[in-house]
């Protein structure tokens, strides 16, 4: 049931009681008052009737004359008790009225000067009312019926009811405007608070109610803004938290005291391998024992040292804080970059230890030898010169070392241009024909149309010309072929460089351009290679913003393809 509705029905419960009350008090009071105001108009009559009831004067005569002008029963009674006089009856009647000494009024009458009593008449058979007065000659009494007593209270019942009834209106009238006055304002107050509890933090209270309404209204005005403030800080600050813990490296996973995980970011996800919405429960973890150990210490308020795990192939570094009001926060870092780069970094100090020891014990072994002054002349002069070759050949290495260096850690920046591939190909081409020319190797030149002219550093493109070049010649046999190609394809120039060489098997094609890395190490050391070529290659290709791949087959050849995007595109890059 509404509040309206209730306050009304209330206050009609009220105010029908009050009524009711009043009615009956006023009932009660109203057939007291005009019983005894009955009782003194007839003891006045009695006194007055007393006055005229003088010697000389018929008594019965006096009774009727006073019976027809005051339209009662009018009675004198002698000193004896006997009946002298009465307007109802006249005669033999009259003279058969008992006597009326021992009658209650009379007795009261003639001790006290006025009697009354209220009871059936024996002569009449009615109920009446009988006022007695002590008169000179006798008693002087007036009676009239209670049935003409009850027919006045009864309109003055009728006038009471009536007046109650139009009160009980007139109050339901008003009743149904105070439950409505006071009914609204909670109302739209406890409307308002629904809508605040719901979401709806536009929503505000009017201010228009009277009195302590009101003031609560004003209070729940205040309220509503102080709750926008404050959950519009509070989502401000969320939305800070969230975009802070989605940019962290590290895998943040919160896990609630029920034992579900109620946050988890993008990191964590791609460690864990995780797609289920939140909440889950924490079962849908890896079921990694030093995970779940670490989970469990966090839960039951112990703090626990970052520790490696290994979780299918990624090597994580784990710790675990419980939280001040339960369950507890889990962070992943990611080691795998780390782990693979201290292996790189092992197998670059391997790789290098290895390139640098053999010329060095060659180096080391001959110089020894030239320190007999035995040596023949011939072989000093040869034993110098293979001390030379090694030395230049860890120089070459020292070299192409620091020029990896300087492109990885981005000391060095592509200048490009737009360069005439036919003539940096010849000049490329002219510093190789000697070695290709013992060897018997042909070198060719191919430059389609559209594809003349690469937008390139001019000396980065001439070392991957020189490389390729001459890696292709090391690899290739007694009458092979080499050949220079550019073409158009999508955005820019794709230059190829082929060869009829012996070719890569597939095992190794994926990782020829890695530093040091020979698909045949002891025929390319052979060859005087440094093993680092190709990835001078990658990395001054990767500067212009381009791509480089190898195709190879066994027995036939291998392409090495590199693209270069044109100028608008590689100055984006």
């Amino acid at each position: 049931m509404k509040l309206a509705h209730r306050l009304l029905l209330q206050s009609l419960a009220i105010v029908a009681v009050m009524v009711v009350s009043v009615v009956v008090i006023i009932d009660n009071q109203l057939h007291t008052s005009i019983t005894e105001q009955a009782t003194h108009d007839l003891a006045g009559e009695a006194r007055f009737l007393a006055t005229q009831w003088k010697s000389g004067v018929d008594p019965d005569s006096l009774a009727d004359q006073a019976g027809v002008a005051t339209g009662r029963r009018v009675t004198l009674i002698d000193s004896t008790g006997h009946v002298v006089g009465d307007s109802e009856f006249d005669g033999l009647a009259l003279q058969g009225l008992e006597n009326h000494s021992s009658r209650p009024e009379v007795i009261a009458a003639r001790q006290n000067g006025v009697g009354s009593v209220r009871r059936m008449s024996p002569s009449t058979g009615e109920e009446q009312v009988y006022v007695a007065v002590k008169a000179p000659r006798g008693v002087a009494r007036v009676s009239v019926t209670t049935k003409a007593v009850e027919e006045i209270f009864a309109r003055a019942r009728s006038g009471v009811l009536a007046a109650g009834f139009i009160s009980f209106l007139l109050a339901a009238i008003l009743a149904v405007l105070f439950s409505r006055a006071v009914s609204k304002p909670i109302v739209d107050l406890s409307n308002v608070a629904r809508s605040l509890a719901a979401g709806e933090r536009k929503r505000h209270p009017a201010l228009a109610a009277p009195g302590e309404i009101g003031d609560l209204a004003d209070a729940v005005h205040r309220l509503a803004e102080q709750l926008e403030a404050r959950i519009s800080a509070l989502a401000a600050e969320q939305s800070v938290l969230s975009a802070l813990v989605e940019t962290l490296n590290e895998g943040v996973i919160a896990i609630s005291p029920s034992h579900e995980v109620v946050r988890i970011n993008d990191t964590g996800r791609r460690l864990l391998s995780i797609d289920r919405p939140i909440p889950f429960g924490i079962d849908f973890l890896p079921r990694e024992a030093t995970l779940r150990s670490a989970i469990s210490l966090a839960l039951s308020g112990t703090e626990t040292e970052p520790e490696e795990v290994v979780i299918g192939e990624t090597t994580l570094s784990l710790t675990a804080r419980p939280l001040v009001n339960g369950g507890g926060v889990v962070a992943l870092f990611d080691l795998t970059p780390i782990r693979k780069l201290e292996a790189v970094r092992r197998d670059f100090v391997a790789n290098v230890s290895h390139e640098l020891r053999t010329p060095l014990t060659i180096i080391g072994g001959f110089a020894e030898t030239l320190q007999d002054p035995d040596v023949p002349l011939e072989m000093r002069a040869q034993f110098a010169r293979t001390i030379l070759s090694n030395t230049q050949r860890m120089q070459r290495i020292v070299d192409e070392l620091l020029d990896l260096s300087r492109i990885e850690t981005g000391h060095w920046r592509p200048r490009p241009e737009p360069i005439r591939v036919a003539d940096l190909a010849a000049e490329v081409l002219g510093r190789v024909a000697a070695s290709a020319k013992a060897k018997g190797v042909t070198l060719d030149t191919t430059v389609e149309p559209g594809a003349q002219t690469i937008y390139a550093d001019r000396t980065a493109l001439e070392q991957i010309l020189f490389n390729l070049a001459e890696n292709a010649i090391r690899h290739t046999g007694e009458g092979g072929r080499i050949t220079i190609r550019t073409m158009r394809e999508g955005g820019g120039v794709s230059l190829a460089v082929s060869d009829t060489g012996s070719g890569i098997p597939p095992e190794h094609l994926p990782r020829i351009f890695e530093r040091f890395y020979r698909a045949d190490a002891g025929r390319s050391r052979e060859a005087g290679g440094t093993g680092l070529g190709l990835a001078i290659v990658r990395h001054l290709v990767e500067a212009h913003g381009g791509s480089v791949r190898a195709e190879s087959v066994v027995g036939v050849g291998t392409t090495i393809r590199i693209f270069f995007p044109d100028g608008a595109t590689a100055a984006q890059s």
